[in-house]
């Protein structure tokens, strides 16, 4: 009985946290927001900030897209590094320059919803046969992870 209990409450618990944060096999893992795309981009931004990470550039895809008559739902993509961890990555594979620095696109889907999203870094070093920096994985996830939970969540 107790083991039925322990499957229920694992069921349960996957079912309830699915819509926070979803990961696809492509890598890419999205959380919904509670705020509009700007302003979830700017909340990350300001975290990223106050950590000392780099701001690459914000760029807003539907502007782009208005500009050449093509409407677009709310969308931006901010691009930011820590060469203090990717440039880890480089040393074991130069290839994953192509997937750093870091990105988050925020977005508005067709129900109004905003989700922000962004590469899975054990995506990244599998992508490119990184095998010898697992440290440094579970360290940008993790701080990713944070950093996107208190850019989306209330």
């Amino acid at each position: 009985m107790k083991r039925y209990y322990l499957l229920y409450l694992a069921l349960a618990s996957m079912y309830l946290l699915a819509p926070l944060a979803t990961a696809d096999s492509n890598g890419l893992i999205s959380k919904k927001s509670a705020y509009s795309v700007s302003e979830t981009l700017d909340r990350l931004e300001n975290l990223l900030t106050k950590k000392g990470i780099t701001i690459v550039t914000r760029w807003r895809h539907d502007a782009g897209a208005k500009k050449v008559g093509i409407s677009l739902r709310p969308t931006e993509l901010l691009i930011f590094g820590n060469p203090k961890l990717g440039s880890h990555f480089f040393t074991s594979q130069q290839t994953a320059g192509i997937d750093l620095p870091m990105k988050a696109l925020a977005w508005e889907d067709e129900n109004g919803q905003v989700w922000l999203s962004y590469n899975d870094p054990q995506y990244i070093a599998d992508r490119h046969g990184i095998k010898n920096r697992a440290e440094i994985v579970s360290k940008m996830t993790a701080a990713l992870d944070k950093l996107t939970n208190a850019a989306t969540g209330p």
